[in-house]
Parts: structure tokens; sequence; C-alpha cells
């Protein structure tokens, strides 16, 4: 489907900042891939003094997950906390936490001191429970005290028409340090910043291949080859094959997003609070309020896009279940996007050879993971901070290509199946 069909790029005003790649050049180091993970590296390596940065992306800044996304910026991978803690040192599974946790902070300061305009409403993220029995929730709230040092609010089914006016939900857990945003608008303004502190961005820049060892490396373009002491690979479900061993270690699995027309006051009598929502079912539907009193709906996955109509037909039969009054309401935006998961669904910080990094693997949980991990690339080469080692659990193995989507969506549909038997 065309990107077009996005309300986040229809509500957008792009005016292209960046020039293409003209001849050859050099730099210290070159950043593959203008979503959040590149321009986060980016910008906290210039905010650490770090100069002689080109960020390359071979569409337009924030075109693939970062640009098309639901919006929520909330602690967390998309390997759950549990098996975190159960598979890591508890000190080790606890700090890797708290980065996200610290990510959300970060990006709640970037967005003041870069005057970022991203439609923020710092309203928090409600877990709403699909399901009768509250014991998901108490589990959940639970762990993530004692494990991790962390409280959410438990909500009964009383306390919840604060946040949500829907028969559909039972009870939830209310995570107070969360927001939500113009994914997009906030990607651009992340990129504006790092461009201020001196970083090169160019669009429309397919880089080809890289060749060479560390302290020269070779980024080859069609305009040209730049050479470089190190290179960051951040391309995410969207990569090309120009570094291998990165574009093997994913999955690109689709996923679904649309908005309503504008609804006026029916919107409060839904949704009263100002916090994005998010069901506990494995396959769970997301939404929020957007400014222009819309309603923004995401959900489902699989390992193919769908063209807008058809997105706009599934989401609204899931929206129906939560809110039957919308019956007539229209859709006027509907669109997919590719979000890049490992075999191990975490995060993906390491080098495919030295000085070559990849960062990517954020599943669903781009906007602050990438932050966090943007953090832990920018102290690894400015200061040599070894904390990316932590990540070493989870390395760039093969992902399955084809047999991995195959994998992928045969999975997800007996967790759907699954969801619907609880």
């Amino acid at each position: 489907m065309e990107l077009v069909n996005s309300y986040y790029e229809h509500t957008t005003d792009r005016q292209a900042d960046w020039e293409p790649v003209i001849g050859n050049s050099r730099a210290r180091l070159v950043i593959i891939g203008g979503g959040y993970a590149g321009l986060a590296t980016a910008l906290g390596l210039a905010e650490r003094g770090y100069r002689d940065i080109v960020l390359l992306e071979a569409r337009s800044i924030g075109f693939g997950a970062s640009g098309r996304n639901g919006g929520f910026v909330f602690a967390g991978y998309a390997r759950s906390e549990e098996k975190l803690v159960s598979e890591l040192p508890r000190d080790r599974g606890r700090r890797m936490y708290a980065r996200t946790v610290a990510a959300v902070n970060l990006i709640r300061e970037r967005i003041e001191r870069y005057a970022i305009d991203c439609d923020c409403v710092d309203g928090g993220v409600l877990w709403a429970n699909w399901f009768r029995s509250d014991a998901v929730l108490k589990t959940k709230a639970r762990f993530l005290q004692e494990h991790l040092g962390v409280e959410w609010k438990l909500l009964d089914r009383a306390d919840l028409r604060a946040f949500v006016n829907s028969e559909r939900y039972s009870g939830g857990l209310f995570e107070a340090n969360a927001l939500h945003l113009h994914p997009l608008k906030f990607a651009l303004g992340l990129a504006r910043a790092a461009s201020a502190q001196g970083v090169k961005i160019h669009e429309g820049a397919n880089v080809r291949r890289v060749s060479g060892k560390r302290g020269q490396f070779d980024v080859h373009l069609r305009e040209g080859v730049i050479r470089a002491d190190e290179v960051i690979v951040a391309g995410g479900a969207y990569q090309n094959a120009a570094v291998p061993a990165a574009q093997r270690a994913v999955l690109p699995i689709a996923t679904y997003v649309m908005a309503t027309e504008p609804l006026g006051a029916e919107i409060n009598a839904l949704i009263p609070g100002q916090a994005a929502i998010y069901d506990t079912r494995f396959a769970f539907d997301y939404f929020r309020k957007l400014k222009d009193e819309r309603l923004l709906w995401g959900g489902r996955v699989s390992v193919g896009e769908l063209d807008a109509s058809k997105v706009a037909r599934r989401l609204r039969a899931d929206m129906l279940k939560v809110f039957p009054s919308l019956q007539d309401a229209k859709i006027d935006f509907a669109w997919s996007g590719l979000m890049s998961y490992a075999r191990h669904q975490m995060v993906q910080i390491s080098q495919a050879q030295p000085g070559l990094w990849v960062l990517q693997g954020f599943g669903g949980h781009g906007i602050s993971a990438s932050t966090a991990m943007g953090e832990v690339l920018a102290s690894a080469l400015a200061i040599n901070d070894l904390s990316w080692t932590e990540y070493n659990r989870y390395p760039l193995s093969y992902a399955g290509g084809k047999i991995g989507l195959a994998a992928a969506q045969m999975s997800y549909w007996w967790q759907q199946a699954r969801d619907a038997w609880r």
C-alpha cells in the first residue's frame, strides 16, 4: 500500500531539509538508516561531542516503522520482562529494563529541549484487561514491583471509567511514566536536532554495499563512496542486502493502523482520559485519541502488508468489538508498515565485524527501546562504554528467512486462537 494513506504523512509538512549524496567523501562515522535507531544514536553521539557523522537514509526520514507506528512511548522490549529476568542475571535484566524507563524520560526531555512539535500527550499508557479474571493484572503488577522496582496502578472496572468507556474491559494497569505522540513528527524533530549539532543527513541515499575494515570502510552508493572509520547499520525491516548479516538476522513483520474521521465530543465520551490504551491479549489492539478528535486504532500482524481498504475493513471490525457506537464512523486513513523482529524477540546491538555495528530488532517497542539502545551505542563509540556487551545474549542469529516468516505467522494464529479460547 502507498504511504500516502498514512495519517501521519497527511499531517506532516516535511519541508525537505537534507540534500542527496554527491560524489566521494570521508567521515569518522556513517550511520545507515534514518529511523529512530539511527537518529537516536546520531543525536546521542552529537550530544556527547562526537563529530563528523554522516547519516544516510535510502528514502525519507522516518519512512519505515518510525513514521508509521502507534505512537506509544513506554518502557520495555518486545521480549517480555518475565523472560529477561528468568534468562539473565537479575541485576542485568533489571538494568536493561531500567534503560528503557530512562529512555522514556529522555524522550520527554528531548521534546522540550529541542522544541519538537510532535503532538505529545504525557498521559500515561493503560493496559486494559480483555479477560474476566484479574489474575493477569495482579501477577504482572506484583512481578514488576518485586523484580524491577516499577509500580503500575491496578484499576478495577469502576476505576477504568476514567480512562475508557467500554464494556469490553474488566480492569487494567496504568503505567504513569509513559506518553504518546505523532511518531513521524518526532522522527523529523530528532533529525533536525541532530542536524543542528553537525550531523550530515542525506535522504535518497541507497547504500549498495559496505566493504573494508575498521578504519577504512567504504560505503558504496550510486552517487559515490563514503570512506568511514566505523559504520552503523540501523535499517530495520526495510533494509536491503548491503550488509547481509544484518538483513538475515531479522524478520519483516507487518502491522496495521487506521484513523477515523473527527468524532467531535464522542471521542472524549469514549476515552475520557489522556492515556493511550492496549489490551492484555497476545494479539492485542491498541488505540488512542488524536488532537483533531480522531480515534487512531491499530493491531494485528502478518508476514505481508495489505492495501488500505483491507486494513480499514479488518481494523474496523476490531474497533466495533470495543466501541459498537462507532458503527457509522468513517475511516479516513488506513496503512500498514513493517517491524523488524529477531528470532529471540530482543533488540540486536552487535558487531558484524569490528567497527561494523548493527542496531535493529525493536519489534513493536521502537520509540523507547531505540532511544535506550541509541544511548548505549553512543556511549560505546564516544567513551568505550562496554554496556552494549550485556546484550550479547541476543546475537545476530539467522532469523529463518521464508521458513521463519511462516513459523511467525503460524505462531500468531495459534496465539489468536488461544486468546479466543480464553
